[in-house]
């Protein structure tokens, strides 16, 4: 790892995190605090922004709570409901099959299953990658009213865990990401899933990893322990409010998110080693043979603004061959399949039509195919 030109305290403190990380026994069940501590000291960049926004989002919903909101063909009433995140546990209690399943060798490489008890044979597959700035990576609470609808819709789903910084360095992250996409294309039959239909999703950091592992298929610098035949192409990717561009840095926010991955997660000056933030960066890695993609976000996103997401969705829209589709929710934020109901069912309905359509179109070319 390069050091900074000059010592920080910041770095001091991420030392002392990766220190008490790698002590034996106890160390990987202090890892969580490490990346607490790197999300606490880079946050107070984004507060006041977030909050401004949480504020102005508040009073709007109010200006329209008497309308009643149509999302996706289902009409709300505008009264209060009980925020997703407090409702997960009843929705992971209801489509859990398998928890804790090993995807790889080491203790974070984790992930469950998700799946009705009846499932129809040869169900497609859908792997959800969660966010966390690449700090946090846990399968508990993220996406779950995605993962309940596609269920519902006789779907096998797959939430995982990941190794994270500020103790593991990129590019471990991406690479236990195509790990479990190795592991699915090769085991997930087991489960009543199809191998040959695996689609990968993923909120912010999650949404980046999930971006970049559908662009790079094969790539060797993101493999990890993977053998050089281990499948890690997946049939459609869904980013949710993903973070896509690792090279910018044209305003003082983006310098700060630079600085944040030059310190936290890659461990190099982006300076010095600018090879890696370009192969990491979903945006410079786009190409003609994209799998299917589908983009949403939320328009006042103050953590990533929707100008990110809709640059990097122009983008592969004009170079890929696949479709790509991308999706604004008036008046959300970032993480707003934690926080509201409505835009989280908005989600769960909009990415299950999109990947339905792609597993129809694969389906149907498999039958003129043998035809």
């Amino acid at each position: 790892m390069s050091l900074p030109r000059s010592l920080h305290p910041f770095d001091l403190v991420m030392a002392s995190t990766r220190v008490y990380s790698s002590l034996p026994v106890v160390g990987r069940h202090l890892e969580p605090f490490a990346g607490l501590t790197a999300m606490a000291m880079y946050g107070h960049h984004y507060a006041p922004a977030a909050v401004r926004g949480m504020v102005t989002r508040r009073i709007g919903g109010r200006e329209v709570a008497a309308a009643p909101v149509v999302v996706t063909g289902e009409q709300s009433t505008g009264r209060r409901r009980v925020p997703p995140y407090l409702s997960f546990r009843a929705q992971r209690q209801r489509c859990l099959y398998r928890s804790s399943v090993r995807y790889g060798d080491h203790p974070a490489q984790l992930l469950d299953v998700w799946r009705l008890p009846d499932l129809p044979p040869d169900a497609p597959v859908l792997l959800f990658v969660p966010g966390g700035a690449w700090v946090q990576g846990s399968r508990v609470l993220q996406g779950h009213t995605l993962l309940h609808h596609l269920v519902k819709q006789g779907w096998v789903c797959l939430t995982m865990d990941y190794r994270v910084s500020p103790v593991n360095r990129w590019p471990r992250h991406i690479a236990d990401v195509n790990a479990a996409i190795a592991w699915a294309r090769a085991n997930v039959d087991k489960f009543g899933g199809d191998r040959n239909f695996v689609a990968v999703a993923g909120c912010s950091a999650g949404g980046h990893l999930a971006a970049l592992a559908g662009l790079t298929p094969g790539d060797p610098a993101f493999r990890g322990e993977l053998t050089e035949d281990a499948d890690t192409s997946v049939d459609a990717v869904v980013g949710i409010y993903g973070r896509y561009d690792w090279q910018d840095r044209s305003t003082p926010t983006r310098r700060n998110f630079q600085s944040f991955l030059e310190r936290v997660v890659v461990g190099h000056r982006q300076s010095r080693r600018p090879e890696l933030f370009e192969a990491a960066s979903p945006l410079a890695r786009i190409h003609q043979d994209a799998p299917p993609f589908f983009l949403i976000h939320g328009e006042q996103d103050t953590i990533i603004p929707v100008g990110e997401a809709r640059a990097f969705g122009d983008a592969l829209a004009a170079v890929s061959r696949n479709p790509v589709q991308y999706s604004e929710i008036p008046r959300a934020g970032h993480a707003f399949d934690l926080v509201d109901s409505s835009h989280a069912r908005r989600l769960a309905v909009e990415v299950g039509r999109f990947l339905g359509s792609v597993r129809d179109r694969q389906l149907q070319a498999d039958t003129a195919a043998a035809v």
